[in-house]
């Protein structure tokens, strides 16, 4: 099958080299010339993803119509943020066969990527590929489980052959309502655990951020038509797992240092990588209210990064809510 990947960023990059280290003719597109004539000739991804080498058949290129015609009879995969997603999709063939990466809501349209699919390419086949994975251990190969989420099911299973290998099984579902709530609120409350792991509250405070912060995406997902069980899954609690307790996570690492007390605007130009839970957390918030959706845990996130609340209030805040039953 031949799989083109629409992004060179860190996640992109990744999944471009598993696939392609599985005997797929990978076609990698970066928007920047230059940027894809280096990866090209140095043969791997040294700005997000250091030396790790690019496999025989993974082939880098800034040819638009080129990276279009490779995936012509394959699968066109878009690694860009959220917030490029609606633009590449109105790119897109009219029938094409596309999932994206990238997770959260987006911020300009408050919408999911299923609904931004739905806008823009009304009854064609698209997807979307999540789960547990910091695309730094998927390019080296190490164990990973992802889903494969579609209404339409031969999509979900063209996107799990395109990807699973010994070290990426790639498992499929037909909620991807489900799977990208699952993605856009698991960071939100990755900021959440990072804040409480900076002010060293304890690992009784990190699991109970995580219970009840899965309980908050689990109502949220129900309120916009996703199934229950998707959340005890893969793009579910294993995402909101790694998400909130790794240490390669950008959400978690705002959070942390926001609990030091910096500001946004510094963490975020240190960061050098996209937090989408920063820009998810507000319209986290407002889809929510819109639903009469209780979320205390986004509120306070949003609270803390819009600087309306330090963080050690936010907690004693949370802390400070009435008793009431678990479900």
């Amino acid at each position: 099958m031949n799989v083109t990947v629409l992004g060179a960023g860190a996640w992109g990059t990744a999944l471009a080299i598993s696939a392609a280290r599985r005997q797929a003719r990978v076609m990698l597109w970066a928007r920047d010339a230059a940027q894809a004539s280096h990866m090209q000739q140095a043969r791997c991804n040294e700005r997000y993803l250091g030396p790790e080498p690019f496999p025989e058949h993974l082939t880098v290129t800034s040819d638009w119509d080129a990276a279009l015609a490779h995936a012509a009879t394959g699968l066109i995969v878009i690694g860009t943020p959220m917030a490029a997603l609606a633009d590449m999709l109105a790119r897109m063939p009219a029938h094409a066969p596309v999932v994206w990466l990238c997770k959260g809501f987006d911020k300009a349209s408050g919408r999911l990527g299923h609904e931004i699919a739905a806008a823009v390419r009304p009854n064609a086949p698209s997807g979307v590929l999540s789960g547990p994975s910091f695309a730094l251990e998927v390019a080296r190969a190490q164990p990973t489980a992802l889903v494969s989420a579609s209404a339409d099911p031969a999509l979900a299973d063209l996107a799990a052959q395109a990807f699973h290998s010994d070290s990426l099984r790639v498992y499929t579902s037909t909620d991807p309502v489900g799977v990208e709530v699952g993605g856009a609120v698991k960071n939100v409350l990755a900021i959440a655990t990072g804040i409480a792991d900076g002010l060293e509250l304890g690992l009784n405070a990190r699991a109970a951020l995580i219970t009840r912060g899965l309980a908050e995406m689990t109502r949220l997902g129900l309120a916009l038509g996703a199934r229950a069980d998707t959340f005890m899954g893969l793009s579910g609690l294993g995402d909101l797992v790694l998400t909130a307790t790794g240490h390669l996570s950008r959400n978690r690492t705002v959070g942390l240092q926001l609990a030091q007390g910096k500001d946004l605007p510094t963490i975020l130009a240190e960061l050098g990588h996209v937090s989408e839970g920063v820009y998810s957390a507000p319209t986290v918030l407002q889809r929510a209210q819109a639903l009469g959706v209780d979320m205390p845990i986004t509120d306070a996130v949003v609270q803390v990064i819009e600087g309306r609340l330090p963080a050690r209030q936010a907690v004693q805040r949370l802390m400070g809510r009435e008793a009431r039953a678990e479900h």
